[in-house]
């Protein structure tokens, strides 16, 4: 049977819907291998108090990229400490 081609997506919502209904079984040809590097877990908790507006617009934030508000707020809080620690380098 020969491989079908992935359509192209308008969103994500659209994405979902279509391999809600789909296997990628019929899509072979069109996957490739990937490298995947798996964090250290972590080992501290250090928690911030935001006010519920904040946290909604993260949670927006978020979800348009495809994450929890937490994880996106760790990579926010560490590339603002890679760029200050720069400017101290």
């Amino acid at each position: 049977m020969k491989s079908k081609k992935i359509p192209k997506f308008k969103n994500r919502q659209e994405e979902i819907k279509f391999w809600d209904t789909h296997s990628i079984a019929d899509y072979t040809n069109e996957l490739k291998r990937v490298k995947v590097n798996v964090a250290k877990p972590l080992k501290m908790t250090f928690t911030v108090r935001l006010d519920p507006d904040t946290i909604k617009q993260l949670d927006k934030f978020a979800r348009g990229k495809g994450l929890g508000p937490r994880t996106l707020a760790r990579m926010w809080l560490l590339e603002k400490l890679k760029d200050e620690s720069s400017h101290y380098a």
